[in-house]
């Protein structure tokens, strides 16, 4: 049994979970739909983008709510809740998610290790799997040398656009404002919209964030309880208070670059570097890139992470570490041997997040509505019928979609 916190304070060893969890959020598929957002709509989507970031803050809450309570993660909980056929259901798009995750986190590390470095992309790719496996191999010195890494990286990412901002200045306050009215129209713009919510709710970081907790503090006694939930709700406001920053910074940006008559709209991260380069100069290209980079090689380690503990925590299975990455790492290092438009690829790889959400949300409500797993921890009714109304949202979403497509 892993000791109490004693002393009421001593609230700060809880945080850094959810820092691991928000790299998720800025992963580079982020990139893709957040650009692509602002290039052709400008601040339109900015309500997207304050709606996503405001679920996320929830639904991660949420998760780790599971992990603080029954010191097991969400899969573990599904393994010993439901039948067989769903967590076989489950464990499956669990897998289907991973691979969409890849592609995002390899091929935005090997464009951004392209644009500082000059690597073709597979050979980058393949970097960026080594670099992945130093990153996640710091966990065998405890914890917090593996969060203290993810949170530098994040930090680079936030860095690194706060600085685009102001170089490349040119922000419209009125259209910003405007851009909080919720409004789509087009097949095109639902697209961007799912990707962009499907690129900052991210199913495989749902079941991550309760996996997180198990070598903690275990919280002993209803007064330490109401401290360990103080300490996660200021952990995830925190982190995923930054990933919201980094999402609006890059939608910002896109709309005071690309969004002007006349200008051709990027055809991928290659160009948008490239015009940063030439419209704000070399050290807002370069910071382009350094994020991007950051926000790849986090996301990669992390990704990694969190195909574990779907696989263990559905299956009751573990393998080998490299054989687990090459199961989802392969399509993605086939998309950057073949693939000439990576933007595109991003966009859509979101796009299939964003359909495997309502499987994370639904069994993630359940659990947490349960008082006898749960405890004192277990959802409000109002928590609970705000993460049915998320899990709607999601749905709903995804329906309009594929009902703009089918018209």
């Amino acid at each position: 049994m892993v000791p109490a916190v004693a002393a009421p304070g001593r609230w700060l060893p809880l945080l850094g979970p959810a820092f691991v969890a928000s790299v998720a959020y800025v992963d580079p598929g982020n990139f893709a739909s957040n650009f692509a957002g602002g290039a052709q709509y400008g601040y339109r989507f900015v309500w997207v983008i304050v709606m996503a970031n405001l679920m996320a803050i929830l639904v991660q809450y949420c998760a780790a709510k599971v992990g603080l309570a029954t010191g097991r993660s969400l899969p573990e909980v599904c393994r010993d809740r439901f039948g067989r056929r769903t967590r076989i259901v489950l464990w499956l798009q669990g897998e289907l998610v991973a691979m969409a995750t890849d592609l995002a986190e390899f091929v935005g590390a090997a464009v951004g290790l392209n644009l500082l470095l000059g690597l073709p992309l597979l050979p980058a790719g393949l970097l960026t799997a080594v670099v992945a496996f130093a990153v996640l191999a710091l966990q065998r010195g405890g914890h917090r040398r593996f969060e203290a890494a993810i949170a530098g990286l994040l930090l680079l990412v936030l860095g690194g656009f706060l600085f685009q901002v102001l170089a490349v200045g040119g922000q419209s306050a009125a259209g910003f404002a405007a851009g909080l009215v919720p409004r789509v129209a087009g097949a095109d713009q639902a697209t961007l919209v799912v990707a962009i919510v499907g690129a900052t709710v991210m199913p495989h970081v749902v079941y991550l964030h309760s996996a997180l907790f198990k070598d903690r503090p275990a919280p002993h006694g209803e007064e330490q309880r109401r401290r360990f939930l103080r300490a996660n709700r200021l952990d995830v406001g925190l982190g995923l208070g930054a990933a919201g920053l980094v999402n609006l910074s890059m939608l910002c940006v896109a709309a005071a670059l690309f969004f002007r008559p006349g200008l051709d709209l990027p055809g991928g991260l290659e160009d948008i570097h490239a015009f940063l380069g030439t419209a704000a100069g070399p050290a807002a290209a370069a910071a382009f890139a350094i994020a991007l980079t950051a926000s790849g090689l986090a996301s990669a380690s992390v990704g990694t992470y969190a195909g574990q503990v779907v696989m263990s925590g559905f299956l009751g299975l573990r393998i080998n570490l490299l054989l687990r990455r090459a199961v989802t790492m392969v399509p993605a290092l086939a998309v950057l041997a073949l693939a000439d438009d990576t933007a595109t690829v991003l966009i859509l790889s979101q796009v299939v997040l964003s359909f495997g959400i309502p499987f994370a949300l639904v069994p993630l409500t359940l659990v947490t509505a349960d008082r006898r797993l749960m405890g004192s921890m277990a959802n409000r009714r109002r928590t609970t019928l705000l993460m049915w109304a998320v899990t709607a949202v999601v749905a709903a979403l995804n329906a309009y979609l594929i009902g703009a497509f089918i018209r």
